[in-house]
């Protein structure tokens, strides 16, 4: 049932007690299994308790859906929109009487399987597009790149802007979301940020607000954040951290499809694969104490563009997008090759090339092939 705001078939739904009674009497049969599918939850008004002589006391969605939960049969699932109400909200709510479950857009195999062209093209569309699962119907590049400006600006900048009554920050939000979409895979944090802005637009934002506009967007799921991981010493390093777009598709749209840069969006993509997979993935670090010229001793940091944990799995993960000569190879190993552990070791490059192993047991393998399988894969080999 989808809870419209409009004067349409199910608007008198808003009212909860014509909602509970309107499930109420579909539950017919003690010995079968309903499932309650309520969209927009958060359209459901509260009104006065018409059991109770106080006008200050009311009853609303919540009180309706614990009723429905005591039911032996039901099984009930609602969305809220991010505007007014999130997942989050509604796990508030219920406390620990339900599950949390994120619907993410498409993974490339996901895209790949559904893709109903030449499938050798579906990683351009995908890599260009992104994986909301509308676009598979849309026919035409000019369709495609509507419906995600469409869907970036008039959706997900709306909804942060409506929660968070933020109105006349409009155009600081717009900036702030360039700046992260173009630097994808770059560390930063608030402080950086903020240098940026005074730098780049001429503009004063202290890094406590552009700290909370992070937080909106991340909360409106817009984008996710990865933090350092010190990989020797066990612990987290709160900063500087990265950003990614929970779907790239969304990322092009705000940029109007200008900056294509294909390491940043592969990235991107790989970081979204193993989230979507149910991996927590950290940015890595790793210390290592060195001797310069003049016998000095030194302490420097190399990275492990991901760190993929899933319970006791784990895996090392370098987007090298091309390595065109052993210095190059070099530079991409070095982490990895001072990791003293037995987890999995991958460098993912843009070519499609046979994978293979070097002689530090280090995996090499092409994009496509590590989001098609070998990413499934870490769920039973890691």
């Amino acid at each position: 049932m989808l809870i419209q705001r409009d004067t349409g078939t199910y608007a008198r739904y808003r009212n909860p007690q014509e909602l509970d009674s309107y499930v109420r009497n579909r539950i017919t049969d003690g010995n079968k299994m309903y499932y309650i599918l309520i969209d927009e939850i958060q359209e459901v008004k509260s009104i006065p308790n018409p059991w109770l002589n106080d006008k200050n006391e009311t009853i609303g969605f919540v009180d309706i859906l614990l009723g429905f939960m005591d039911m032996k049969n039901a099984d009930i699932y609602v969305t809220g929109g991010n505007s007014k109400m999130l997942s989050s909200d509604i796990m508030t709510e219920f406390k620990d009487r339900g599950d949390e479950i994120h619907v993410n857009p498409l993974t490339f195999r996901e895209f790949h399987d559904a893709f109903e062209g030449d499938k050798r093209d579906a990683w351009s569309e995908f890599f260009t597009y992104g994986g909301m699962p509308r676009l598979l119907s849309e026919k035409t590049d000019e369709d495609k790149t509507a419906y995600l400006q469409d869907l970036i600006h008039n959706t997900y900048l709306t909804d942060v802007v409506e929660r968070n009554s933020i109105r006349n920050e409009i155009p600081v939000l717009d900036d702030l979301l360039n700046i992260v979409a173009c630097g994808i895979g770059s560390l930063t944090n608030p402080k950086k940020l903020e240098k940026t802005f005074a730098s780049v637009k001429g503009k004063k934002i202290d890094d406590a607000t552009i700290s909370k506009y992070l937080g909106c967007f991340e909360e409106a799921y817009i984008l996710r954040k990865s933090v350092q991981y010190d990989i020797k010493g066990k612990k987290y390093i709160n900063t500087p951290l990265k950003y990614y777009f929970t779907d790239i598709g969304l990322r092009n749209a705000q940029l109007n499809f200008r900056q294509q840069e294909e390491n940043h969006i592969m990235e991107n993509i790989i970081y979204n694969e193993l989230t979507a997979r149910g991996f927590n993935v950290d940015v890595g670090v790793v210390e290592y104490n060195y001797k310069d010229e003049y016998g000095k001793s030194k302490r420097s940091k190399l990275e492990v563009d991901f760190v993929a944990n899933m319970g006791n799995r784990r895996c090392y993960i370098q987007s090298a997008f091309a390595i065109p000569d052993e210095e190059k190879k070099q530079q991409e190993i070095n982490s990895l090759r001072r990791i003293n552990d037995t987890f999995n070791k991958v460098v993912v490059v843009r070519d499609k090339i046979k994978p293979w192993h070097d002689e530090n047991g280090i995996y090499f393998i092409g994009v496509e092939d590590f989001v098609l399988h070998y990413v499934d894969n870490l769920l039973q080999t890691t």
